[in-house]
Parts: structure tokens; sequence; C-alpha cells
């Protein structure tokens, strides 16, 4: 990344800027101290600034209630020339107005029919035009399920001795009645029903105040055929979207553009006949820079010069990683970006967070559900449409789509390959079905150099031989358990070593030993936790024929010397240590949320089975009924814990050692053009 300053004359400054719009390439930074400095509460704001903002909000308000979706060709749009922009906008957004309004008011009356259509009528054919009186008041209410009518008598007679009236009818949704009195004694009424939690009926929107009879039937009307009207009314909606939708894109991002100049402007120091605005351009696209400031001669110029890493924290950084890599930035996006020129973290997540998943699952027949989601949603994004996550309500796009499909489909290939090692399909089901099965001697000779040994009771024939029985934790679970936690050892320490490396390119001295510290004293817990045999016996702590003894010691040593050297800056860096060896503990959750997750399943599929075994057909029925129903409901509560245990292992445990959530940068933003060329 280059630093950039750009120099031009301010009549020709938006011409320069909308070029720099085209180029893409320039990450802006406003100018703040020193003799240039941007004023923003100094720059007037221009009449054509103002146009644009009224024009850009009206076209904005204008796509909003066509619900138009933003075309996935509109680089290729035809935009109208800019002096036709207002005369457009209006011309469209008037009359998606009036649609927009006429909409809102039928919705409202479907709405009102849909659930006072049936009370309202029944209380007409109750009160007739009793309620157009001047002298009686009729209030209408709906009685609850519990309420006694009897206690409604009580009530009004108390009130209104024997000046009142009450009628009641039953309808499909409830009871609705009437109280008939005299308007002077309106208000009696009201608080007589009140003392029984009833209030008055009060038909919403237009119908307020309507008599019923009146009520009743334009209701009775709206419920019969305004659905069919707001249907209509929907397709025209969807007719001007489909018309219009393109033009409308492509005039707000130009009117975007526009403003974007004007925002430039305001961000840039100004003189009487000059402007000069400085940002940051990647190093390989200064030639892209040249070529778009080449034309304008002396009337642009520009100076780049390296940036100051260590010490500049506006410096944008650009992710830039393999094909492969790309889409788990979007799981990365969760965090901050990483400050500029240190570690980039994602490739890790990209190859160890489908890897976990996959130990975590280890289902052949779970893999294969999660590939079909995966090109159900791949197939959306290839058709350009968008989905709303059910509950969440929120929209993904069909580019994040396509990235998603990429996750899940290597989530899948290592869910699946899992479960071919672990044998499992939808739990037990493979065994059952002579899918899997165990080969006593390839599993001894497998693991026999652990010192465990084991002898199959159960599945001895089959197709495929299980070699990671995780199921049978008389003996694997400890085997399982080790697994897990090498991922800790590993990366644990790599996450310190990490800011020992860091710390030397950017000269932090403290960094440095911090590192060096809590690297020296993580590998001298795990060291010692295996010569002691888990702290079972801690006089082989002092074994110097032991080589791994020297290294344990020579990582205290390693803490202690870090510890000293940083002692003023970290106090308590002995209890980070010790939470440094809870992070690695912590990976344990592997195994365990994969173990507990194999065991409903086989508890499923067992039960599935018996069932068929003691009743024959009907059982399998009946068992293959409960076992869907199950799954479903096991994958509905654990697969969201499955997904995010490896994710957080590698944002917490292993990132956090690193600094990568202490300092961050922010993303390469360049400017640059949203409209396409006008006329083309």
């Amino acid at each position: 990344m280059q630093q950039v300053v750009i120099a031009m004359r301010r009549r020709e400054s938006e011409a320069v800027i909308t070029a720099l719009q085209e180029a893409g390439v320039v990450h802006l930074r406003p100018i703040e101290g020193g003799p240039l400095r941007s004023d923003s509460a100094q720059e007037q704001t221009s009449e054509e600034l103002k146009e644009a903002e009224r024009l850009l909000a009206r076209v904005e308000s204008t796509i909003a209630e066509l619900g138009a979706r933003r075309p996935a060709d509109l680089a290729q749009a035809s935009v109208p020339p800019r002096a036709e922009w207002a005369e457009r906008i209006e011309a469209v957004a008037v009359p998606v107005a009036e649609l927009a309004r006429e909409r809102t008011e039928v919705q409202a009356d479907v709405d009102a029919a849909s659930a006072y259509a049936e009370p309202v009528s029944a209380l007409a054919g109750l009160v007739g035009s009793l309620d157009r009186s001047r002298r009686v008041a009729v209030i209408p209410f709906v009685l609850h399920a519990e309420t006694d009518l009897a206690q409604v008598q009580a009530a009004l007679k108390e009130a209104l001795q024997d000046r009142y009236e009450l009628a009641v009818q039953n309808t499909n949704t409830g009871r609705v009645g009437a109280v008939a009195t005299l308007v002077a004694e309106r208000d009696l009424a009201r608080s007589a029903l009140g003392r029984l939690r009833l209030g008055e009926l009060r038909v919403p929107g237009r119908f307020e105040g309507m008599p019923l009879e009146q009520a009743g039937a334009e209701l009775g009307q709206i419920r019969g055929a305004g659905r069919d009207y707001l249907q209509k009314l929907n397709a025209r909606r969807s007719a001007l979207a489909e018309q219009h939708g393109h033009e409308l894109f492509a005039m707000r991002d130009g009117l975007k553009d526009l403003v974007a100049v004007h925002d430039v402007r305001t961000a840039s120091a100004r003189g009487r006949y000059s402007l000069v605005m400085q940002g940051y351009v990647p190093t390989d696209r200064i030639s892209a820079l040249d070529a778009a400031l080449k034309p304008y001669g002396d009337a642009a110029m520009y100076e780049v010069h390296d940036v100051d890493a260590h010490h500049d924290a506006a410096i944008p950084v650009e992710l830039r990683n393999s094909g492969y890599v790309r889409p788990y930035q979007m799981v990365m996006g969760l965090m901050s970006p990483p400050k500029y020129g240190t570690f980039d973290p994602t490739w890790v997540m990209a190859y160890l967070m489908p890897f976990l998943f996959g130990l975590i699952i280890g289902d052949v027949g779970y893999g294969i559900l999660f590939f079909l989601v995966g090109l159900w949603l791949k197939g959306k994004a290839d058709r350009g449409e968008s989905w709303t996550v059910p509950l969440m309500g929120t929209k993904l796009m069909p580019n994040v789509l396509k990235d998603i499909w990429s996750i899940i489909a290597t989530m899948s290939f290592w869910t699946v390959l899992w479960g071919f090692l672990t044998g499992e399909f939808f739990g037990t089901w493979g065994e059952h079905l002579g899918l899997f099965y165990f080969n006593e001697d390839l599993i001894n000779r497998m693991w026999g150099w652990t010192g465990l040994e084991f002898h199959a009771h159960h599945a001895l024939s089959g197709l495929i031989p299980i070699t990671f029985p995780r199921l049978e934790t008389e003996y694997f679970s400890p085997i399982m358990l080790m697994i897990a936690l090498l991922f800790g050892i590993i990366q644990v320490p790599w996450g310190w070593f990490i800011r020992i490396r860091e710390g030397l390119k950017h000269g932090d001295q403290t960094h440095v030993w911090e590192g060096i510290a809590l690297f020296g004293g993580v590998i001298a817990l795990i060291l010692m936790a295996f010569i002691t045999r888990a702290a079972s016996n801690f006089g082989l702590m002092f074994d110097w024929a032991n080589p791994l003894v020297w290294l344990m010691w020579l990582g205290f040593a390693a803490f202690v010397v870090g510890y000293l050297r940083v002692i003023r800056a970290f106090p308590m860096l002995p209890v980070e240590l010790i939470s440094q060896g809870g992070a690695v503990l912590s990976y344990a959750r592997i195994f365990a949320v994969g173990l507990v997750s194999a065991i409903m399943a086989k508890l499923v599929a067992d039960l599935g089975w018996n069932l068929y075994e003691s009743m024959g057909i009907i059982g399998a029925i009946i068992g293959l009924a409960l076992a869907v129903l199950l799954t479903v409901l096991i994958l509905a509560l654990t697969l969201i814990g499955h997904i995010l245990q490896p994710i957080r292992l590698q944002m917490v445990e292993f990132l956090n050692p690193t600094g990568y959530n202490a300092e961050t940068s922010p993303a390469y933003n360049p400017l640059r053009r949203l409209s396409p060329e006008q006329g083309r």
C-alpha cells in the first residue's frame, strides 16, 4: 500500500474526481491538522448538491415503494443524460407514490375486513338502523369466551336500572353483543361493561364512526373482492418495477456518484484555486491512478510515498486470498479486519473450520443432507435470487449465497469423509443395514500403539470397515480426547509465536517479551502434563534423563525472563499463563460436542431399528417416522452450536494470543463509480 497526495485545479475538480471514481483505486482519507486542512463547516452547499440530494431521496423512496431489486446486469443499463434525471424520476415517482398510497389503503381495508367483517355484520343485524338515532346510543362489544352473560346483565342493571336493552348473537368467531341506552347514559353503560373487561368495539381506519349497517356491508364487499384487487395492485407494482427498475437504479447510482464528488471536496483541503486530497493506493494499482490523471496534464498532479506501517493507524487493509479461501472472509467479517501489515488468519479459518466441523459431526448421512441444502442455495444464487433466513429475517443476496455454498460444500466433504471413518450414517443406521462393520484386527493394528486393545462384539460384517470408532467410549474416548487437544497444543503456542514475530516486525519489544513469556510458559505447561502423566506423578518433573524435562524447564525459564521484562505493563501475566493453559483444554469441546452428537444420533437409530425388530413392517414405519422427527429436532437444537464451536476456537483461543483482536485497520474502500456511463 502506498500513500498518495493529489493536487488539482479547483475548476476541474469535478472531472478529476469523476476520473478517480472510474479508476476505483484511491482510498481517501480526510486531511487533518497542518496548514492544509479540510473543513466541512466552511463548505457552502451548492444548489447543484441540494438538487442532487433531493433527487436521490426521491428516487430511493420510489425504489422502496416499488420493492424493486437491484438488477444483476445493471452495468449494461443505459443512463439518460443528467439534464433529464429530474423529469424522468418525477414521471415515475408520481404514479408510484399514488399506487403506494392506494395499496396502503386497500391493505388496511383488507386487514380490517379479515378481523371485523363477521362480528360487524352480526352486530348490524342486531342493531339495524338504531345506531343512527340521535337519542339512543348503541355500544357494540365482543364477549370473551369466559364471560358470563348473567354478569353482563347484572352490571348493566345496576348502572342503568331498566333503561337499556341488551342483545347477543353467536358467530363463527365468538359472541358479539350490543347495548342500547339513552345518549345521556352512554358513559354509564361503557363503565358497566368496563368493569367486566368488555370494551366498546371500534373498527379501525375509515370505518370508525360509520353506522354498523354501512360498515358491515362495505367490509363484506372488501372481504369478498379486496384481496383480488390488492393482487391487481401488486401486479401493477411489479410491472412498474420491471419497466423502470433498471433506469431508476442507474440514476440512483449516478446521483450517488454526484453526491460523492461533493463529499470528496468536503474531505479535501481547498484553496481559492486548488484542491488537495490524500489517500492510499495499492502498489500494484498506481498505474491505474496514473492513467486516470494523465489526460489532465498539469491540472492534476500526484505524489506517492511509502506508508508508515508502524505508526499510521489509518492505512486500509485489503485481504487478498485464493479462490478457495475468499468465501471465508465473510466468516472473518464477524470481527474487525486485521491491522495493516500483520497476520491474516483467514486461511487458517478456511482449512480448520470445515475440518473440525466434519470431525464434530462425522456422519455420512448428515454430510449428504448438508450438501443437498448447499445445492439448493447454489441454485438460488445461480438464478440471481436472494434468500431470507427463517426466524431471523436476514436477507442473503446471491453473491453471499455463493460464498455460503462454497463453505457448505467443504464442510459437507469433511463431514462425509469423517463419517466413513467413524462408520456413522444418521447414527448407527449404517451398522444396522450392513454398510459399516468392525474389523477387530484392523482397528488393533491402527490404534494398538496407544496401548489399548479393542474386542468387537457387534457389527462384525459389512461393506466398509470402521477405523475411527468414537462411539466405543470404553476404550476410544482417551484417543479422541487427545486428538481434540492436539489442535490446542499446536494452535495456542502458534498464536504466541505469531505475537513474537509481529512484535519483532514492528519493533515492539513489549509484545516480543510478552510473546516469549507465554510461548515458553504454555509449552512448559503442555510438557508438564505429558511428563507427569496428567499430574499423577510430579516427581517425574525432575527426571533429568528425560530431554522433555529440560525443554519444560527451559520453557518456564523463558516465561520468568519474559515476565520480568514486561512486569510493569503486564503484572498479571502469571494469571494469563493459567488462562492460556485453559485455552488448550478448551479444544476438548471438539471431543465432547462431537461425542454427544454421535450418541444422540445412535440412540435415535437404535430406537428405530429396535421397533423394526420387535414389530416388523409396522415397527419399521413407526421407527422411521420417529427417526426422521428426532433427527430434525436434534439438528435444529445442535447444528448452530456445531458450526460456532470451530469458529470460536479460531477467533478466541487461537487469535487472542496473536493480538488480532486488539488492533485493527479500516477496510480498503476505494472511491469508485457506481453508475454506468451516461448514454451507454
